[in-house]
């Protein structure tokens, strides 16, 4: 088996002194998984930073044996955000969770074209908001679809719109930039119950259903962004 393709990298490993394990999100097959040789070089693995886009050539003897990559960078995206902790966070939290949440050997167009959606959107300002936008996005694309419109109430409180969900048991508040479209979000605490609140659906339905532990990368994404600027 002998194909080209380009995709991000999501994680790497060392195999031995020479080595490295990776995973790699291609554009055409999905998550696969290969050794790179010689990728703990100095020359390579300044590039073989997680998040960055790269071409690959991907070569396997057969489908029951692991395979090899050879890697071009084509795309640096992390060392941008090397000053930027919150940033830098985000992407290291996002390459796991594509890691963790996505199959092996199938491919997903739409999880592709998101990964080039991430990037864009932390360009701007309020790219805390939208990236939580777009993890809802990627969840719909798994095919676990949070459809907050469909199960929120509506309740106007001191002339302020709220969104509850509510059961027998408990009441909710959901952040409103989660419902209405062009709502903007300029408090930290309403984008962090945001985050809170998809976290809490991810590992309810998908991590602990799958005995997929809470992601420590996400958990230090969400620290960073409680620190102050």
């Amino acid at each position: 088996m002998n194909w080209d393709d380009r995709g991000f990298l999501l994680s790497k490993n060392k195999y031995n002194e020479n080595s490295l394990v990776v995973e790699i999100y291609t554009e055409i097959h999905g998550k696969i998984s290969g050794l790179i040789f010689g990728g703990t070089s100095k020359k390579v693995k300044n590039y073989l930073q997680l998040g960055n886009k790269l071409f690959v050539n991907y070569n396997s003897k057969s489908d029951n044996r692991i395979g090899y990559f050879k890697a071009e960078i084509l795309q640096v995206f992390s060392p941008i955000y090397f000053d930027e902790p919150k940033k830098l966070n985000c992407i290291n939290s996002t390459m796991n969770l594509i890691r963790l949440l996505t199959a092996d050997s199938q491919s997903n167009q739409k999880i592709f074209e998101l990964i080039n959606d991430f990037y864009l959107l932390l360009n701007h300002n309020d790219w805390i908001q939208k990236y939580i936008l777009w993890e809802l996005r990627f969840l719909s694309a798994l095919g676990y679809n949070l459809d907050l419109n469909r199960i929120v109430n509506k309740k106007i409180v001191n002339n302020e719109i709220l969104y509850m969900v509510e059961s027998s048991s408990e009441a909710k508040i959901v952040p409103n930039f989660l419902i209405e479209e062009n709502y903007k979000v300029h408090d930290l605490n309403t984008l962090l119950s945001g985050l809170k609140l998809v976290s809490d659906f991810m590992d309810k339905t998908i991590l602990k259903p799958n005995n997929i532990n809470f992601p420590i990368s996400r958990i230090n994404f969400i620290n960073s962004l409680k620190i102050s600027s």
